[in-house]
């Protein structure tokens, strides 16, 4: 039986480079998303039927949190060994991500939110077996 539950992140290291950004997860292994993000207003609505993980850094831009959103495929203590939270949410729920950051859960579609005030930079990256994009949120101006 599959019981997929909640789990807080723990601080992971990101390197941003010219090429993509680097995740360095608490056992040491590294995932890469390659390409820069493309800026988009927030908030922002999830594409359907693609994973969604949201990195938020903290000021420095060298540590933050990575959260899975509504994502049900992998097992906790999994995402627990590598520092990944996952957030699962239901139609109309909301939750803080972090703090200026939110995430609503829809029917098909979850909408990610920056608050002003926010000192570090959030990513969205949506991917499938196929393709994968990423979005750098900013505050619309």
């Amino acid at each position: 039986m599959d019981d997929y539950e909640e789990v807080p992140p723990d601080t992971v290291s990101i390197s941003l480079t010219e090429d993509g950004i680097v995740v360095e997860y608490t056992d040491g292994r590294e995932v890469f998303y390659r390409g820069v993000p493309e800026p988009v207003d927030s908030p922002h609505l999830t594409t359907p039927g693609k994973d969604t993980h949201v990195l938020v850094t903290d000021e420095t831009q060298t540590s933050g949190i990575m959260m899975y959103v509504n994502e049900r495929r992998t097992d906790g203590d999994i995402l627990r060994g590598t520092g990944v939270g996952r957030v699962l949410l239901d139609e109309g729920e909301e939750s803080t991500l972090f703090p200026g950051v939110a995430v609503r859960g829809g029917n098909l579609r979850d909408e990610i939110v920056l608050e002003e005030g926010h000192d570090g930079r959030v990513f969205i990256f949506e991917e499938d077996q196929f393709t994968e994009q990423s979005y750098e949120l900013v505050v619309e101006s």
